[in-house]
C-alpha cells in the first residue's frame, strides 16, 4: 500500500511499473488503489518503464489497455522487441510512422501474431512506403515462376529443388517471413529473391545469417537496388570488407551507396575498381580522380 501512496522512494519508472503489476494484483482491494495510483502518474513515468529492455509484461499490458490513446505510447510500446505483439496490436491506430518502423525493422514479431499484421495494415499513420510494405504482408503465395531460376541456381538436385519450389511456393507471406527468419541457409539463398520486399527484409533480419551468405547477396546482379542499399546500411554489415567491395562493384547497388563507400577501397581494389566498365560511368570517373590524387599523395 506504500508503494500506492507514493510513500517507498523510487524512481518514476520503476513506480510506474509496480503499479502495473499491482494493478492486477489478486486481491480486489490493491487491484483498486494500484488501478487509482497508476492513473495521477504523468505518461512519461509509462514512457520510460516501457522504453526498458527488461521491463514486466504487466507494464506493456496497463499501457496497451489503459492509455493505449496517450501520444507516445504507441510507438513505445511497438519500438520495445519485448513487448507482446498482441499488446502492439491494441495501440495499432495510435501508431506513427515511427512506430510502424519498429516493427518493419524486427519483422519476427508479425511471424509471431498473424493479428499484428491485420492491426497494422489498417494503421492511418504509416508512410507511402510503409502503406506499400504492410500491403506486400497481405498477400498469398508467390508464383513458381518467379522463384524458378533461383532455386535452378542454389539447388542443382532437381529432386530437392522440386520440394524446395513446391513448399515455398504454397506459403503465404506472413508463411514466408516464418521461413526467411528461421530457416537454412538454402532456404535464404532463394528468399532473397522472393518479389516480396519483406520476405527480403526476414531474410537479412535472420539470427542465422552468415558473412558468407552477405557476402554472396552484395555481389549479386539480380538483386534490387534496396535490397543492396538495406545491407549497406546495416552496420554490422559494413564491418565485412568484402562486403564494402561487392556492393561498390555490384552495378545494381545505388550510386549514392556506391559513392559513399568506395573511398573505403584498398589502393588495388581502387585501381581495378577505375576499370570496371559495368559500373556507372559517374562512379568510375570519381575513382580515377581519387586513384590519382592518392597516387600523387594528395
Amino acid at each position: 500500500m506504500a508503494i500506492c501512496s507514493g510513500a517507498v522512494p523510487l524512481s518514476r519508472e520503476d513506480h510506474a511499473e509496480l503499479l502495473a503489476v499491482l494493478a492486477s494484483d489478486a486481491d480486489p482491494l490493491i487491484a483498486e488503489r494500484a488501478q487509482n495510483a497508476a492513473l495521477m502518474l504523468p505518461v512519461e513515468a509509462y514512457l520510460a518503464a516501457i522504453a526498458r529492455s527488461d521491463a514486466d509484461a504487466h507494464v506493456f499490458a496497463y499501457c496497451a489497455d489503459y492509455l493505449g490513446e496517450k501520444p507516445g505510447i504507441p510507438d513505445a510500446l511497438a519500438k520495445n522487441p519485448g513487448c507482446p505483439p498482441a499488446c502492439v496490436a491494441r495501440v495499432a491506430p495510435g501508431l506513427t510512422a515511427a512506430g510502424i518502423q519498429g516493427l518493419l525493422d524486427n519483422l519476427e514479431r508479425f511471424v509471431a501474431d498473424p493479428l499484428l499484421v491485420a492491426a497494422v495494415a489498417k494503421c492511418p499513420g504509416a508512410s507511402a512506403t510503409q502503406k506499400e510494405m504492410l500491403g506486400e504482408l497481405e498477400k498469398g503465395a508467390v508464383s513458381m515462376i518467379e522463384l524458378c531460376e533461383a532455386a535452378a541456381e542454389i539447388e542443382p538436385d532437381p529432386v530437392k529443388r522440386e520440394t524446395l519450389m513446391q513448399r515455398v511456393t504454397h506459403m503465404n507471406v506472413v508463411q514466408r517471413l516464418t521461413l526467411a527468419l528461421k530457416g537454412g541457409r538454402t532456404e535464404r539463398m532463394l528468399l532473397i529473391r522472393d518479389p516480396n520486399k519483406l520476405v527480403q527484409r526476414a531474410v537479412l533480419q535472420s539470427p542465422r545469417l552468415t558473412d558468407s551468405e552477405v557476402e554472396a547477396f552484395s555481389a549479386m546482379t539480380n538483386l534490387t537496388g534496396e535490397i543492396l542499399r538495406q545491407i549497406s546500411a546495416t552496420r554490422i554489415f559494413m564491418k565485412n570488407y568484402a562486403i564494402v567491395k561487392n556492393l561498390v562493384n555490384n552495378p545494381k547497388t545505388p550510386l549514392d551507396v556506391s559513392l559513399h563507400l568506395f573511398p573505403r577501397l584498398t589502393p588495388p581494389d581502387l585501381l581495378k575498381l577505375t576499370s570496371n566498365k559495368n559500373i556507372p560511368e559517374t562512379l568510375r570517373t570519381t575513382a580515377q580522380k581519387l586513384h590519382r590524387k592518392r597516387k600523387a599523395g594528395g
